[in-house]
């Protein structure tokens, strides 16, 4: 996806005074099988231009490939598009002194509303039928503040309108278009808790015949 140059120096402008590093934009087809919307990118995101990279990739790679889908079917973004990083001093034992590190973070709700239009703008080019949100921020950003997934993973919560930016660009409103949205854990869960496994797999499970439905319906 090639943001156009207006919308990234809005979203630029928005972003002023923030720890944010770079743009990664989002990739998939209009019209896609799924779409999946994350929390942010990380470093490997930002150098190599290519979302969901690494072992958290490997993960949803997995997760597609067990619903019969490649990355070319779906559109993979997320709600911030910048890497949100952390400053901190820690002390080096390879160069025996203190360092500055700069670790991923997850994003803050303005930081969230700053790259606003660009979720906005995905969405509309895209329009996805079926989007999986990965992780709370994912979720919160489409239902609203509240939504955990700890609590409704593996659920289906159908014809629903997601959040969109208001006129002013200061908050948020309802869509007037609905979605079949399916929370999950993001695929990096399973790094901090490997009991995540089993759950994984079941509640892709649950996606798999909506696939199977679109995929029939665009035959």
């Amino acid at each position: 996806m090639d943001y156009p140059k207006k919308l990234i120096d809005e979203v630029k402008e928005r972003s002023k005074g923030m720890q944010l590093e770079g743009i990664n934009s989002g990739s998939g087809p209009q019209h896609p099988l799924l779409m999946i919307v994350g929390e942010a990118p990380g470093r490997n995101e930002i150098v190599n231009n290519i979302p969901f990279s690494g072992d958290a990739g490997k993960e949803l790679d997995k997760s597609l490939k067990q619903i019969g889908l490649t990355r070319d079917q779906v559109y993979i973004t997320s709600a911030v598009r910048s890497r949100p990083f952390a400053i901190k001093k820690v002390f080096s034992k390879r160069e025996n002194k203190e360092v500055i590190k700069y670790p991923n973070r997850k994003p803050t709700k303005k930081e969230i509303l700053a790259h606003a239009p660009f979720l906005d703008f995905e969405i509309e080019y895209a329009q996805p039928k079926l989007i999986v949100a990965l992780g709370n921020t994912g979720l919160e950003r489409l239902l609203g503040s509240g939504h955990k997934i700890s609590a409704e993973h593996g659920q289906v919560i159908k014809n629903t309108p997601i959040l969109r930016l208001n006129e002013t660009k200061d908050g948020y409103i309802w869509s007037k278009e609905r979605y079949t949205i399916f929370p999950e854990y993001h695929p990096a869960a399973v790094f901090y808790n490997r009991k995540l496994t089993d759950d994984i797999i079941k509640d892709w499970d649950k996606i798999k015949p909506y696939v199977e439905k679109e995929k029939s319906e665009n035959e």
